[in-house]
């Protein structure tokens, strides 16, 4: 009989956390959410996993939370991810997501935990020499984001090399859209992410939404993202862990699919999808932002033989738009 293994996933009340809980729990894994419910929702856990309602930076509370639920694998979503707001206030980032970051690692360590799933972020990569961008590229972040989270890779390489801890560091690319069957997706209050500005502009939360700078060195003057959809990262993450679980050695790998679209290139799918005009302006570029940002996928691919079932600039649109008019409805 098959014994069924436990995964703790921080943030998990988040939209990408709540995300890779469900996957989790498809693939037969039992969960537990840790989240302090600062910007995730808790009706976006699935009913099946366990709850905490907690900071993962309290050392209390993460050690209370691991010796009572004994994980066999820690999946650590928890932290701040606005770029523009870390430039402002790099304090908060340096705390929520480097500092707590620490302390959690402390309290798997000492818990005998060895396989810890860190999401981390192509911040880390700054203004890139080249494109695509492989995981040997040069890592010079520009933002107080991105060095946090290359702080917390640095951690895990040398916890990893003092103790048994074995890693997986996914370095996120543009994440987007809503899970297919609608049971998750992004719900943040303030969200600086195009595609949900965009649908927030299409069911009328917002009279418009923003182009931010129209003046970079690509073909049409704005920025080319490579927009990956979120239940494709999830299902990543269950590869991810499960590969750690059966003793995979430390590893970092880019998330995304290998091609990039412009943000003029994704308004024009947006008011496809929208069947009509919406209103979109220019702005001016917002700080930290680099040009393009397109991974180089084939490392992920070849470890896990990883084949993406939602590569589809339009798909991923269709479910996040389908997600923000059931947020509509249900708010009415």
């Amino acid at each position: 009989m098959r014994v069924r293994k436990k995964a703790m996933v921080t943030g998990g009340a988040g939209y990408i956390g709540s995300h890779v809980t469900w996957a989790l729990l498809e693939a037969g894994w039992d969960v537990v959410v840790i989240d302090d419910l600062s910007t995730g929702r808790r009706e976006s856990v699935a009913a099946a996993a366990a709850f905490i309602l907690g900071d993962v930076g309290e050392p209390v509370t993460i050690n209370a939370a691991l010796a009572e639920h004994r994980p066999d694998a820690v999946l650590h979503l928890a932290g701040s991810a606005i770029i523009p707001e870390s430039v402002i206030d790099p304090l908060k980032y340096y705390r929520n997501n480097t500092a707590a970051s620490r302390t959690l690692i402390e309290a798997t360590v000492n818990a005998g935990i060895d396989a810890f799933l860190f999401s981390s972020t192509a911040a880390i990569y700054g203004v890139p020499p080249r494109m695509p961008i492989d995981e040997d590229m040069p890592t010079q972040p520009i933002t107080p984001y991105g060095t946090s989270k290359l702080c917390t890779e640095f951690i895990l390489r040398d916890v990893a090399a003092a103790t048994s801890m074995r890693y997986v560091s996914l370095r996120y690319f543009n994440v987007a859209g809503a899970d297919p069957k609608g049971r998750t997706g992004q719900s943040t209050p303030i969200s600086t992410h195009l595609i949900k500005i965009a649908c927030e502009t299409i069911v009328g939360k917002r009279s418009f939404f923003n182009i931010c700078g129209d003046d970079y060195p690509t073909p049409d003057g704005t920025c080319i993202r490579d927009y990956l959809h979120v239940s494709d990262l999830a299902d990543l993450h269950v590869t991810a862990i499960e590969y750690l679980v059966a003793g995979g050695a430390s590893e970092a790998f880019n998330c995304g699919y290998g091609h990039g679209y412009s943000v003029a290139e994704v308004a024009n799918v947006i008011r496809q999808v929208a069947g009509g005009h919406i209103d979109a302006r220019i702005a001016p570029r917002r700080p930290g932002d680099p040009p393009q940002l397109v991974a180089d996928a084939r490392k992920i691919r070849r470890q896990f033989g990883w084949q993406p079932k939602y590569d589809d600039l339009r798909f991923i649109v269709e479910t996040a738009l389908a997600w923000e008019r059931w947020l509509q409805a249900r708010a009415a």
